[in-house]
């Protein structure tokens, strides 16, 4: 579970559904107040906590965080959009794990939630990914569209876990080349081109859900 605190609704939505898109469980607010009695509740396994907020803002509500037995060790991605080297120094001085300044993109604020929740063993991400139809069991590494088994090559698996936990999100050639293949890969993008194309073939009415996005990539929406 993801906790976010974000006053600016647009913001607190984009991040909700970006994390959500990628296998999370999230839950957001927009005060120090709702967060705290959801913390009372249940602790998350991430916080990202903005810093300019209304009444308390992210800084106190970190040091209330660090202060706390039961919420000492929990991680906490800082998100604002100060971006002074001082700003930078104080948010982690109190306790941040890490920081991100605003504005930031979707790919690089799933990166930071992933890497984070890596080195602190909290790694929630979904094991089970579905939409239209097409089902991914990551655990035991299967396919299937509509309750049918489909068989995939490694590379085809690879693909299309990559496209699903980024669901919404368009992803470029280079990001699936260099996710897919390897950043040492020294193939060209048709080759990107090639693999969503027979795995279309091989999901069958599933493949509908993988759309080319013209001059850019492809997503599934």
């Amino acid at each position: 579970m993801i906790y976010i605190v974000e006053d600016d609704l647009n913001i607190r939505q984009m991040e909700s559904y970006a994390l959500r898109n990628s296998g999370y469980e999230v839950a957001a607010f927009g005060d120090a107040a709702s967060f705290f009695a959801a913390v009372e509740e249940r602790v998350p396994d991430l916080a990202i906590l903005d810093i300019m907020l209304p009444g308390e803002d992210g800084l106190s509500i970190l040091r209330t965080l660090r202060e706390n037995a039961r919420t000492r060790r929990l991680p906490v991605i800082m998100a604002t959009a100060k971006a002074t080297e001082l700003d930078t120094v104080v948010g982690l001085d109190e306790g941040a794990d890490d920081y991100i300044t605003k504005p930031f993109g979707i790919m690089e604020l799933i990166s930071r939630v992933k890497a984070l929740l890596r080195r602190t063993g909290g790694e929630t991400e979904a094991s089970l990914l579905e939409h239209g139809g097409v089902a991914i069991d990551d655990k035991a590494r299967s396919v299937t569209v509509n309750g049918e088994p489909c068989e995939l090559t490694y590379k085809e698996y690879e693909l299309l876990k990559f496209l699903m936990i980024n669901r919404g999100i368009v992803l470029s050639r280079s990001q699936i080349m260099d996710k897919v293949w390897g950043t040492d890969f020294e193939g060209e993008s048709r080759t990107v081109d090639m693999h969503i194309k027979t795995l279309r073939q091989k999901l069958g009415e599933g493949g509908r859900i993988i759309k080319t996005v013209r001059n850019v990539g492809y997503k599934i929406e």
